[in-house]
């Protein structure tokens, strides 16, 4: 199958081929996966024991079928990577050009530990109160009151998360256990793509062992707003960074301005803006568009997929939709018109299956937050185009569409 993608591809001038191969002889890793897959669209609707004998017979198939990559396509000049054992080891051959490199690199950075990325914009600053786009303003009293909220909701989602990740190793390592008694596998195997197997233990391995109070980061823009939003977090419970590259997209010679006077002293730029949210470039020195954001929190990303525990990202509206646009797999056309207002959480957790979303939001009367249906709240909403001397004119874009909780990826 390999010889017949490269010998058809190599008609193909502006076609580049990569083979990824996972190889995986851990039994640990091998025996968690099973469990997971028998979770998996595949086996809706189907016995676990009946789902796990059919999963391991599919395994022994592959392992009789299977060849690695090695030296056929060496001879070849063919790029691969092979991912050993979920990232412990990785083997890079002839790769060549920036896309191939950038896909490795992020391979090397992947992980599968349990944990919560949280997302949040800032509290309310005095300029969001004034209705001004920018600037470094301080926290407005509705700020002060959310960040102190703020940090007793981590401190409890923290530890709710712990006892979720203790449970569901527990059951984990009751599936393993059981495993080696049940009666569609009396003697379950670990198979590796490459042909090896093991026993699988009854004990519960020592990587998906986790601590009651795993790491967790807080990362801020360099913005004060947002390094006032984390003030009553506890420094010696949670590591606390300032990034300069999660700051606010910057609005050039628009920065301090409101919408109002940006469609007042700059028409022009204010039309061209709303024509293409994601291209357009604020004037000015400096000034930036959303695709030029989308290239400072390259890094940033890869970081948030290589961490190996929870973090919460206190950043600006720009920066969220960023982030939440790349783990819901939102597209860049849609990305500038999320509606992201002040006062909520998202909580992207990374599982086999997709990205699983949820949302909270700031409730000021009870000073707590409550958790909501996220499938109603990752919104696109289109606004209105009004050209100078015309008339308000329908959206470019299709009418609002609504996310779902969780995305593959």
């Amino acid at each position: 199958r390999r010889s017949a993608l490269i010998s058809r591809l190599k008609s193909e001038a502006d076609v580049n081929l990569l083979f990824v191969e996972s190889i995986c002889t851990d039994k640990d890793i091998i025996n968690r996966n099973i469990k997971l897959k028998t979770q998996s669209p595949d086996y809706v609707g189907i016995d676990p024991e009946v789902a796990e004998a059919d999963f391991r017979a599919r395994l022994r198939n592959y392992e009789r079928a299977y060849r690695t990559i090695g030296a056929a396509e060496e001879k070849l000049d063919v790029q691969y990577c092979k991912i050993i054992d979920v990232g412990k080891k990785v083997i890079a051959y002839n790769i060549q050009g920036f896309l191939e490199s950038q896909v490795v690199f992020y391979l090397m950075n992947m992980n599968l530990e349990s944990r919560v990325i949280y997302v949040t914009r800032h509290g309310e600053s005095e300029d969001n109160a004034a209705g001004r786009i920018g600037g470094d303003a301080s926290l407005a009293p509705n700020g002060t009151k959310y960040a102190k909220a703020l940090s007793k909701f981590i401190d409890r989602r923290r530890v709710e998360f712990a006892a979720e990740v203790e449970e569901n190793n527990r059951r984990l390592a009751h599936f393993m256990a059981s495993g080696s008694s049940s009666g569609t596998n009396s003697e379950p195997e670990s198979v590796s793509s490459h042909g090896s197997r093991a026993s699988a233990p009854c004990s519960m391995p020592s990587s998906l062992r986790r601590r009651v109070q795993p790491d967790f980061e807080i990362w801020t823009s360099m913005l004060k707003r947002t390094m006032e939003t984390v003030e009553y977090f506890d420094p010696l419970r949670y590591r606390i960074k300032n990034i300069r590259s999660l700051n606010e997209i910057y609005a050039g010679k628009c920065e301090g301005m409101t919408y109002e006077e940006i469609a007042r002293e700059y028409p022009d730029e204010y039309e061209a803006r709303q024509l293409d949210k994601f291209y357009y470039r604020y004037p000015g020195i400096g000034g930036e568009s959303y695709a030029d954001v989308v290239l400072r929190l390259q890094q940033v990303i890869v970081e948030l997929e290589r961490i190996r525990h929870s973090v919460l990202l206190v950043t600006h509206r720009a920066m969220a939709r960023t982030l939440l646009s790349y783990f819901m797999d939102i597209p860049t056309t849609h990305m500038p018109d999320m509606d992201l207002p002040l006062g909520f959480i998202y909580g992207c957790e990374p599982r086999p299956f997709g990205n699983f979303l949820r949302v909270w939001r700031y409730d000021s009367d009870r000073d707590d937050f409550e958790e909501i249906n996220a499938s109603s709240v990752l919104k696109i909403r289109y606004p209105k185009i009004v050209m100078a001397e015309q008339s308000p004119v329908s959206p470019l874009l299709p009418s609002p569409a609504e996310t779902a909780y969780s995305s593959k990826r």
